[in-house]
């Protein structure tokens, strides 16, 4: 049976020593003695558990130490004397950052049994994130209904060139689905450029899109490639096409046609190789009526249509995101965090995120900061405490609930073969499909 690893933090060199003599079975510790070494041996070892001996309350810089502790999935143990307990500084670090800590001199048994609990509760945690990496495709986190059925639209799409439209909301996310499918496209080892139409000052949006050369105006002293060359090869992201003046909307059109642009100050046409993804958040159709977008343009960009859905349309993916953001900035977390409270992630459920993601990010990133708790609560992340009294849902309700999350779920796993979906959760093909049409799962 392969030996556990651990990390040991030894300023002076007298707990590695000791634990070594200790005889512990089945454990094997690699001892450094300064926070870069271990550092790396985090990073070399992947340990599970992390010991840290302190000889005096100053041995190790708090903020670094701390920092390097929630900057990775180990459970760590204090080895320290009892009397540096009630140090005013060190004793509140230990509370805050430490699963647990173990007072000298070092007991055989006392300590087998912490290591023993530090390690259990470490292999959970990873067993947890590696749940949770595995709920999403593409770089993006989610398992709802919604969320699935756009998963099967970029499959489609990622194997065409064609231009592609996406819709949705401020927030929803429509730069990362433009990536996935610059990432799995054969255009992935050219360029991604990104340009937000409406961030660009008026004046400057043709020079900033077609580029200009040496003496095309005042202050143009060298040429510019300009955003759309400077994409050849590659996906070109136009964020908030929108925004786009009507005039600047004729010249893409002409590009979008001919495959060609004019920098600005010159008179060759020069071939650029583009495949070109545009966003927005408003209604172009609407727009179109209104006078305000070219509708030639609006058909040229449209010739494949996404919808990233709002994050209140699947609120089943809100504690999966809210989770995998936690552990992307873990990093910058206060360090007694570790996690949420179940009534965090029932508000979070509940809440209606008109700020959709991005808002989710900002509210959890600032609650990871701020909060003085082990789990953040509604409170930290800003958000109104559910009611307790609320309504109460039916057996029916939560059986149908659990029924169409796992369905969804492993009709996404086994790429939609219900018969293998079927199999795995031991009925029928034909109970199956009744369940899927009963429960309104979109195959």
């Amino acid at each position: 049976m392969a030996k556990r690893k651990g990390v040991l933090l030894d300023r002076t060199g007298v707990v590695g020593t000791a634990v070594e003599r200790l005889g512990l079975p089945d454990w094997e510790f690699h001892v450094v003695s300064s926070l870069e070494e271990a550092g790396k041996a985090l990073v070399a070892r992947a340990p599970l558990v992390g010991l840290v001996a302190f000889d005096s309350p100053l041995s190790w810089p708090y903020r670094e130490l701390e920092s390097m502790i929630a900057g990775h999935d180990v459970e760590w143990i204090a080895i320290l004397a009892r009397e540096l307990l009630s140090n005013h500084s060190l004793g509140p670090m230990v509370l805050r950052s430490f699963h647990d800590f173990h007072t000298l001199p070092l007991d055989r048994q006392r300590l087998m049994v912490t290591l023993g609990h530090a390690h259990g509760k470490a292999l959970i945690c990873r067993s947890v994130l590696e749940n949770k990496h595995d709920s999403g495709r593409y770089g993006m986190t989610g398992r709802s209904p919604k969320i699935v059925q756009l998963y099967r639209q970029i499959d489609k799409i990622v194997t065409v060139d064609a231009p592609v439209l996406i819709g949705g909301e401020s927030g929803t996310g429509k730069e990362l689905v433009a990536r996935a499918i610059h990432v799995h496209s054969d255009r992935a080892a050219g360029p991604f450029i990104a340009k937000n139409c409406g961030a660009i000052p008026a004046n400057l949006i043709h020079s900033e899109l077609f580029g200009y050369e040496r003496g095309a105006f005042t202050g143009a002293h060298q040429r510019k490639i300009g955003t759309i060359e400077a994409a050849d090869g590659g996906v070109l992201f136009l964020d908030e096409i929108g925004d786009l003046p009507l005039d600047l909307q004729a010249n893409l059109l002409r590009f979008l046609q001919e495959k060609t642009i004019v920098r600005l100050g010159s008179t060759a046409r020069l071939r650029v190789n583009v495949r070109v993804i545009a966003a927005t958040h408003v209604d172009l159709a609407r727009a179109v009526d209104e006078g305000r977008f070219r509708e030639d343009l609006y058909y040229r960009l449209n010739v494949l249509h996404l919808k990233v859905p709002p994050l209140r349309e699947r609120a089943s993916d809100v504690p999966l995101l809210a989770n995998a953001i936690f552990h992307e900035n873990r990093h910058q977390k206060s360090p007694q965090v570790r996690g949420f409270s179940s009534e965090a992630l029932h508000a979070m459920h509940e809440y209606h995120w008109p700020g959709n993601v991005r808002e989710l990010i900002n509210r959890v990133q600032h609650a990871m900061i701020m909060t003085e708790n082990k789990l953040i609560t509604a409170s930290d992340l800003g958000l109104p405490s559910p009611e307790l009294n609320g309504a109460t849902p039916t057996l029916d309700e939560v059986r149908s609930s659990v029924e169409k999350e796992i369905i969804v779920s492993s009709l996404h796993k086994y790429r939609n073969n219900v018969s293998e979906v079927a199999r795995q959760l031991g009925v029928s093909r034909v109970t199956l499909y009744r369940m899927i049409d009963r429960l309104k799962i979109v195959l």
